[in-house]
């Protein structure tokens, strides 16, 4: 770890614990939108976007795509992509350039392998090869693998590249099984820092650490109370060792759709609640973030959950949106376009049907400052190169639109 990491990391730790939570959820849209919403193409359950240099971008269909896009619409499907479960919340999820793409050409996918019980998230990693009209991903490796494999959604799935370049972080929904989220042998739940390669970093939390050879798979459960006592439904043996604790960098952590480094090193991540309490927590290394032992909403079917108030050992997030919003992701902007949102973040928001953006003080602070309802499942916003920012809609055959300034 670099001293300014570090310094980071100690400022981090000092700072974050002073603020106060804050309830998001009955801020009002803003009617006037500061935008103009340009429809460029058509995709089938789009869910990110990738940006290359030269201003095209690689977007990931669900249903099992990958697609090299042309500022102007025009779309190339890319060949060399792994089969994908797609089912319910599965399927082909996300799509991240190395951060020495330049030099590398390799791209990371995240998806849901199927196996042969229910399907298990899966990361990897090819090069991309631009052939004229052709794309292709070539000497695709898996580098990652949630096992065993088994039912329910939830699966995570993003990626943020250490601002240094050297390691990765990537989130593994609980996959709605509730209790595994606070196993230390299992992957679920967790944000795992890795390699580039997809092996434990160096200096994690439990460096070195091995887990259970065997774990205990179970279904997804009707509530959190119910999964305390869910039927095992098979027994899954590692073929070597363990190494999800040295893997591991937090824990408690429901569907971290959202993950991303701010200006100032920090790390962000967003994920849904279930009715109630989705989550922007500021991740510290080592930090359990309470799930499903607490949460500031109630299961689906009505069944309470205490209150974050009433664990103070537990990581208690920034700002929480009761009602829901339903985050897809978070990017923080750094363009010139929209010149008084350097430094912002920007969330996609299912449910809320647009756009929040988030304010931050320097110090381990955050406000949801403003937030606009556009009418649509926004399940991805990201910054193109010139500053521009595109976002994909949550449906069967979802836009792609290009925001600029009015």
């Amino acid at each position: 770890m670099t001293k300014l990491s570090a310094a980071i990391l100690l400022a981090t730790l000092s700072t974050s614990a002073a603020f106060a939570q804050t309830n998001a959820g009955d801020q009002k849209a803003e009617t006037d939108l500061p935008f103009t919403m340009t429809r460029v193409a058509s995709l089938d359950l789009p869910w990110r976007i990738a940006f290359l240099p030269d201003g095209r971008m690689l977007v990931t269909e669900k249903v099992g795509r990958l697609q090299l896009v042309t500022p102007q619409g025009a779309k190339t499907e890319v060949q060399g992509v792994p089969a994908s479960q797609f089912e319910g919340q599965n399927g082909m999820l996300g799509v991240f350039l190395s951060p020495h793409y330049a030099s590398d050409h390799d791209v990371y996918l995240t998806y849901v392998a199927p196996g042969d019980y229910g399907g298990g998230l899966a990361m990897g990693r090819g090069k991309l090869v631009l052939d004229g009209n052709q794309a292709r991903l070539d000497v695709f490796e898996v580098l990652w693998r949630q096992m065993p494999t088994g039912k329910g959604g939830q699966a995570g799935a993003q990626i943020a590249f250490s601002p240094d370049g050297k390691y990765l972080f990537l989130t593994v929904g609980d996959r709605q099984r509730f209790t595994p989220a606070q196993d230390p042998d299992q992957p679920v739940g967790k944000i795992l820092r890795l390699t580039l390669d997809g092996k434990p970093a160096p200096g994690n939390p439990w460096a070195g650490k091995e887990g259970a050879r065997s774990i205990p798979l179970i279904d997804p459960a009707a509530d959190t109370e119910a999964a305390k006592t869910a039927p095992v439904v098979s027994t899954y043996t590692f073929p070597g060792k363990n190494l999800t604790p040295a893997e591991t960098w937090s824990t408690g952590h429901r569907t971290p759709y959202g993950l991303a480094f701010g200006p100032d090193g920090r790390l962000w991540e967003l994920e849904h609640g279930p009715r109630g309490g989705d989550e922007l927590n500021l991740i510290e290394r080592g930090k359990n973030y309470g799930w499903p032992l607490v949460s500031y909403g109630k299961n689906y079917n009505g069944v309470a959950i205490p209150s974050p108030d009433t664990r103070p050992d537990l990581v208690k997030p920034t700002i929480y949106w009761v009602p829901v919003i339903a985050p897809g992701n978070i990017m923080f902007y750094k363009g010139n376009l929209f010149p008084t949102w350097k430094g912002s973040a920007l969330i996609s928001n299912l449910i809320g049907l647009g756009i929040t953006r988030v304010t931050f003080d320097g110090k381990g602070g955050a406000t949801a400052t403003q937030r606009w309802n556009i009418g649509k499942r926004v399940r991805d916003i990201e910054e193109a190169p010139d500053g521009s920012l595109w976002l994909v809609e949550d449906a069967m055959s979802g836009g792609l639109y290009r925001l600029t300034p009015k």
